[in-house]
């Protein structure tokens, strides 16, 4: 028998949702994987780094799976239960964790990095990027693009003005760091599907990336949330599409 809302709600809402992790959903939700597979991506360049910088690393479970970390290996990372787990996760592979604010300057001295990569980074400090790297040094991330799974947002938000849309845009983050004195060596952006098959796997995603719905509570949005279980229970899967774009960048020697 399908399990009731009630049933969903009450573990979606008490499950942890620290770090980057997204396994839980596995069964529950889908998300197409970008064409230039990230992780594959950034293993490449950092097998042929010497010292690199990890922006943002969530948990570290992306930096953890790739097959060989440089000599010198720092992550940063500003919530603390994500420092934790990073800690725990990266410290055994040779990585350094450093707690660190998301805000201007990074911690590090100038031209500290021939790599600096970073996976859906919250914020971009063009300036200081440009400044921790070496010259010749890569900048190299997989970014959140623009109106990314809007759906689901505008589903609880209504509909959101275009600057809002806009938000994350390639071309304007190309810009940004070209102003920073870098280099575009590649920029790609893709719209991938995605799907929840219950409103457990909404309510999951929502309490852990929780940009997509500021404030976001499941007494605040308790109606919306029953008609969108009624809604996924008579018409199948909610989809939406994530918007994801490649970008690599080089420090000019």
């Amino acid at each position: 028998m399908a399990r009731t809302f009630e049933e969903l709600v009450a573990e979606a809402e008490t499950v942890p949702v620290d770090g980057w992790d997204f396994s839980w959903l596995d069964g529950r939700a889908t998300e197409q994987r970008p064409s230039w597979g990230y992780q594959r991506t950034m293993g490449e360049h950092l097998a042929r780094a010497a010292a690199a910088l990890d922006i943002q690393t969530g948990g570290g479970e992306v930096l953890a799976g790739v097959p060989k970390l440089p000599a010198l290996m720092v992550a940063t990372e500003s919530w603390p239960p994500n420092v934790a787990k990073a800690t725990e996760l990266l410290h055994p592979l040779g990585a350094v964790v450093v707690a660190d604010p998301d805000e201007p300057p990074l911690p590090f001295a100038d031209a500290a990095f021939d790599l600096v990569t970073s996976r859906h980074p919250a914020t971009v400090w063009w300036s200081e990027i440009a400044r921790v790297l070496r010259p010749g040094g890569t900048y190299l991330a997989q970014h959140v693009g623009p109106a990314s799974v809007f759906e689901l947002v505008e589903y609880f938000l209504g509909p959101q003005p275009e600057e809002i849309r806009r938000r994350r845009h390639p071309d304007d983050e190309r810009q940004e760091a070209e102003a920073a004195g870098l280099q575009i060596l590649d920029l790609r952006l893709e719209s991938l599907r995605t799907e929840f098959f219950d409103i457990g796997a909404v309510i999951y995603f929502l309490r852990k990336v929780i940009w997509m719905v500021p404030g976001f509570t499941v007494d605040r949005y308790r109606d919306r949330l029953r008609e969108l279980d009624e809604k996924i229970r008579t018409e199948g899967p909610f989809v939406a599409h994530s918007t994801r774009f490649l970008i690599e960048a080089r420090k000019p020697a």
